[in-house]
Order: C-alpha cells, then structure tokens, then sequence
C-alpha cells in the first residue's frame, strides 16, 4: 500500500516545515491530487491518522482536493477530460493522447499554531 508512504511524507513534510516557523501544532494540511495519480483517497486518508499519531500533526485535519485528468491530442491538438490512460479523442478518434493533468499529488498549504 503506497498511501502509507504517502501519508508518512505528507506528515513529515508538514512537520518540517512547522519546526522552522516555531509551531505548537498543525491544523489543516491540504494537498491536491490528480484523479489518475493512482492514490486511493480512502487509504491516505486511513495512513494519514495513523502517520500523524504522536506528532504536531495530530488531529490535522487532511483536506484533499482532486484534480480531473486531462488530455491533449497528439493528432489535433485537443485537450479533453480523461478517465483513463488510452482514450480516443473526441474529435478526430485518435488515441494518441498525453495526459497533461491530474497523475500528480502535490501539498498546497500547512496551516499551523505559533
């Protein structure tokens, strides 16, 4: 299960960051993940309690922001919405897309108490 590695470095990487600004606690992390990053949302969600026991980030509040994948056509140029790695093009049928957006998972904001 790779969302526990996730979560352990959200954590971490929220626990860094709220030692260099002096703080008491996290409240709130907030990240952003792409609807085919690959992470089940639910299972970071469940290894993001478990990392954060006994740390600042305890009791944080996780909120996840997903982001919809999409794709440029290799063909014509179109970007459209995605659900899946080979989807044809609305437009001219290709299949040679390029998924632009949404196979990432990035941290957003820390929100900490000084």
């Amino acid at each position: 299960m790779h969302e526990m590695s996730l979560a352990m470095n959200i954590v971490d990487l929220a626990i860094t960051n709220a030692k260099k600004e002096h703080a008491k606690c996290i409240n709130h992390i907030e990240v952003e993940i792409g609807t085919m990053s690959g992470v089940m949302i639910d299972a970071l969600r469940f290894g993001f309690e478990a990392a954060a026991k006994n740390t600042f980030a305890e009791g944080a509040e996780l909120v996840i922001n997903e982001v919809a994948a999409k794709a440029r056509c290799r063909k014509c140029d179109a970007i459209q919405p995605v659900t899946a790695y080979f989807e044809e093009c609305p437009i001219c049928n290709e299949f040679l897309t390029d998924i632009i957006q949404g196979k990432d998972m990035r941290v957003l904001s820390v929100t900490i108490d000084e």
